[in-house]
């Protein structure tokens, strides 16, 4: 071993723990260990830009844009709510319709927006049917990653391990190339959740369901504070507006037309202030609104549409880390949160001095009409479709993005087809297709340039830049090389050698597989594919199967809640604990492990 290659593996196990333990941000550690591979002399300073040239992140942004264009003219969204109306209460037929629906759609779109979509409409779906939410959120995000499987665009790292393939010198892929692994896993892996997900998944219920909130509609009150109000010239915090043990829930404050943007602590009452105010409770101390504004002398102006309603908190939310207090979460989103639900417990008291989490589930009370105001501030995962009165979107815009996104596939597949026949044709890659794409819908207005840079992760795309150097340092030093050979010494010390590469190819996969648990699968993937070149090298065997394995195994987490993304965003909706998750995804790892290494030799042999 080498120093640069002892080197490189300090690096790689500081990485991990990096991950593991979120001491920052993905992008902010991937940008950081960019760096360091600089500084520490892995890679030469002139080469680092040469990430950059990593045509996956393009690609990936592109899609962004058009996912984003079929997310906001209401293309899946449709769909959905046709399923939703005319499904019946059967809990399987329910289970296959959403997993099938949402394994689709999730095959072209990004995952996270497709279950983001779908998740309002499967729980009305389950509140107007009577089922547990639970039962039905957990396969929409396993399906979500099963459908990814099945082309080159279903998630990013499968776009991200084709450029890699491209860095390497490796034939790219096909669009697809990995439907006949991706498929067959799709098909086991929603025919396990409707058999046996009845039994396994637990009929749980959600924050709004186990705290009793039996009403989920409030209506909120436009109150004036009269000049002969006993309140006026009292703190807020001492009068009968500030009585939460009562119900009384304060959502905005008004003085001369303007909103006061102040802690209530800091707040004085006035004469002919105003006030929006719920009163919502579920138990005999809850107030009667009538009797409080007679009490407290305030004229009831108007009656708005208030709503009970969830929140999740998503993986880029810019109020990770800060308590609610902080954030001024009442004045910047006019709602009041009436508990957390984390880790399957619900914390209904000094909620404002908790910090936020991925994946936290606020319950709240806001106007009807201000759910379009929360989701344009993308801090949130919504759980409930918006009272939208403002106008839809034209249908053609709907036409058009799908004739954008199907263009993008149809001109990148027969273009790499019609190549092999004919060579005077040229192949057009799927980066400069879907940035075309992307930009017809631009011109055609179907979305905005503010909407379309909203729509792009871009702390997916930065991750994905700084991870690659990583993968460039492990090439650049022979780390990747030597790491092969170590996991080669392993397998022939314990299998004959005409078993070597099926035997190699499921304990790579085994190995990739527990790694995307506790690391993001662009993290597992970068890491993994240039020592699975290495290793079909001195295994003298083609690299193929090799790469499908570590392609597909590194988007099949479903074990931990925090494996992927979209387990995150149902974690606090369905009410699960992470046993739930244990009890219901290890059986499908391994149903994935089988299926992929039985199928992967039979369509890409080890020796073609």
């Amino acid at each position: 071993m080498t120093w640069d290659i002892a080197l490189t593996l300090a690096l790689i196990a500081i990485t991990l723990v990096a991950f593991i333990r979120e001491w920052a941000a993905p992008d902010v550690i991937a940008l950081t260990v960019l760096c360091a591979v600089v500084a520490l002399g892995l890679i030469d300073p002139t080469k680092m830009t040469d990430v950059f040239k990593n045509e996956a992140p393009l690609t990936i942004a592109a899609l962004f844009v058009i996912g984003g264009a079929l997310e906001r003219t209401g293309a899946v969204d449709h769909i959905g709510q046709l399923l939703k109306s005319k499904l019946s209460g059967n809990l399987r037929v329910a289970m296959f319709a959403f997993s099938a629906l949402t394994a689709f759609f999730s095959a072209w779109m990004n995952n996270t927006a497709i279950v983001a979509i779908l998740l309002p409409v499967t729980l009305g779906f389950a509140r107007s049917k009577n089922i547990a939410a639970s039962r039905l959120l957990m396969p929409l995000s396993y399906a979500s990653i099963l459908g990814g499987c099945c082309t080159l665009i279903g998630t990013s790292t499968n776009l991200l391990v084709n450029g890699a393939l491209k860095d390497y010198g490796e034939k790219p892929m096909g669009m697809f190339e990995l439907a006949p692994v991706g498929i067959p896993l799709a098909i086991a892996g929603i025919g396990y959740l409707v058999i046996f997900g009845p039994k396994l998944i637990p009929a749980r219920s959600s924050i709004s369901g186990s705290l009793d909130i039996e009403y989920r509609t409030t209506p909120l009150y436009h109150i004036l504070v009269e000049d002969d109000s006993p309140m006026v010239g009292k703190p807020l915090l001492e009068t009968p507006l500030f009585n939460r043990a009562g119900g009384v829930h304060l959502l905005e404050i008004r003085r001369n037309g303007q909103r006061i943007m102040r802690p209530m602590n800091t707040i004085t009452v006035e004469k002919f202030d105003r006030f929006l105010v719920a009163v919502h409770g579920r138990n005999t101390k809850t107030v009667k609104p009538a009797e409080l504004f007679k009490s407290i002398r305030a004229q009831v102006l108007s009656t708005v549409d208030g709503i009970v309603t969830e929140l999740v908190v998503r993986d880029e939310s810019s109020l990770i880390g800060l308590t609610l207090a902080r954030s001024d979460f009442r004045q910047k989103y006019n709602a009041v949160v009436l508990a957390v639900h984390r880790d399957g417990v619900n914390i209904t008291k000094q909620i404002a001095t908790i910090p936020l989490e991925i994946g936290d589930t606020l319950l709240v009370i806001t106007p009807a009409h201000n759910l379009d105001e929360i989701q344009s501030t993308r801090d949130f995962v919504l759980t409930d479709k918006s009272a939208d009165d403002s106008p839809k979107p034209p249908k053609r815009h709907s036409v058009l993005a799908w004739t954008a996104l199907i263009g993008v596939v149809l001109t990148a597949t027969l273009t790499d087809v019609l190549n092999g026949y004919f060579p005077s044709i040229p192949k057009i890659p799927i980066h400069y297709a879907a940035l075309v794409g992307a930009l017809a819908l631009l011109w055609l207005k179907v979305i905005t340039p503010r909407d379309a840079y909203a729509s792009v992760d871009w702390q997916v795309l930065l991750m994905l830049y700084g991870l690659l150097g990583l993968g460039m340092a492990m090439q650049a030093t022979g780390t990747a090389e030597y790491l092969a050979q170590s996991l080669v010494a392993v397998t022939r010390g314990v299998f004959p050698t005409e078993m070597l590469p099926l035997a190699t190819l499921w304990l790579v996969f085994l190995l990739t597989l527990l790694l995307t648990e506790v690391l993001s699968n662009n993290a597992t993937a970068v890491m993994m594919v240039p020592i699975v070149l290495g290793l079909s090298k001195e295994l003298g065997v083609d690299s193929r199967p090799f790469i499908m394995g570590v392609t597909v195994a590194a988007s099949t987490a479903f074990a931990l809640p925090m494996g992927y993304q979209t387990h995150l965003m149902v974690y606090g909706p369905g009410g699960y604990r992470f046993s739930d998750f244990l009890r219901v995804g290890i059986p499908l790892n391994i149903i994935c492990w089988v299926v992929a290494c039985v199928t992967i030799p039979l369509v890409w042999p080890f020796h073609p």
